[in-house]
């Protein structure tokens, strides 16, 4: 580990932005219209369009390795991402609900218990770290239904499932899924996602979730190594990706992950026009942009996930 120093670094006026990435090699057409750009996107939030494009070894000085990228290009960018993480929230969405949905109704029919995700039995692992989180967003819900349940009811303390896991995070539910026993329950609902295999609908919850919060955060999702990589299975139940396919897609990158969100789409949400918004998005005047960064195959129109059923 190297030693630590003191931040000395001090705050720059828009103008100084300007001049610095300048300086650095950008190019702008209009100074005056880049710093009301900055004024309203931060020069750091633009950094991570910039960076890709930059020299960022340890004793660099962050200059543009092209003489061609103009303020205006880094721009069309950003919005690029925001117009993509704008899609693939509201596809997440669907996902979601449809995931609370079948948790909640296929263990509440057959335990024939209001409050069966409090039973520890049900669990293999995890279950008083989980309980603690769902506590914890069931209690920072606003949700009147849920005043409704703690003004009148005195126990159990905790609301019935269809309350309860209403109201708790993506990850939170992901987490719930990933814990429960493996049994006949767990692989009829991964069954409707049409998937094969328990832990890979477990594995895309998981990636799913990880990029919904990017996008809520409005973090970038552009040339992202996501943390989470997804796996990528063959023998699903309808059609997906062939093998040699999979085998040369980077799971870490978004491709991977639209490729789930849009395999699920098809059979939860059929007539979704997400295929079709993330292909207009695609043909978009980003001088930029190229599907490389997120882990588009050249070919990636021609997959069986990706044709218009």
């Amino acid at each position: 580990m190297t030693d630590r120093i003191d931040y000395t670094k001090t705050p720059l006026t828009l103008a100084e932005q300007v001049a610095r990435l300048k300086e650095r090699g950008l190019v702008f057409d209009d100074e005056s219209k880049a710093i009301a750009y900055l004024f309203n996107i931060s020069y750091y939030r633009l950094r991570a369009y910039t960076y890709p494009f930059q020299e960022n070894g340890e004793d660099s000085e962050h200059n543009f390795i092209r003489e061609d990228i103009y303020f205006k290009d880094i721009i069309d960018l950003y919005c690029f991402d925001r117009r993509m993480r704008s899609l693939i929230f509201n596809a997440i969405e669907k996902v979601e609900v449809a995931m609370r949905t079948k948790i909640v109704q296929v263990y509440a029919e057959s335990t024939g218990d209001s409050h069966w995700y409090n039973d520890e039995n049900l669990y293999r692992f995890g279950y008083e770290d989980l309980m603690e989180h769902i506590e914890a967003d069931v209690n920072r819900s606003n949700e009147d239904f849920i005043k409704h349940y703690n003004f009148r009811y005195n126990d159990p303390p905790m609301p019935p499932s269809w309350m309860a896991l209403e109201v708790v995070s993506f990850t939170t539910l992901s987490r719930l899924f990933q814990s429960l026993k493996l049994d006949n329950r767990k692989e009829y609902i991964t069954e409707q996602f049409g998937l094969k295999k328990v832990a890979i609908l477990e594995n895309w919850l998981h990636a799913i979730s990880n990029l919904r919060n990017c996008c809520a955060h409005h973090s970038r999702v552009w040339n992202r190594r996501f943390i989470v990589s997804v796996s990528l299975p063959y023998n699903t139940l309808y059609p997906f990706m062939d093998r040699t396919t999979i085998g040369q897609i980077r799971t870490n990158k978004l491709f991977a992950a639209l490729s789930c969100i849009a395999y699920i789409l098809d059979i939860i949400s059929p007539g979704s026009d997400f295929k079709k918004h993330i292909k207009e998005l695609l043909k978009s005047d980003c001088r930029l942009l190229a599907l490389k960064d997120m882990g588009f195959p050249k070919y990636w129109q021609s997959l069986p996930v990706w044709r218009e059923r």
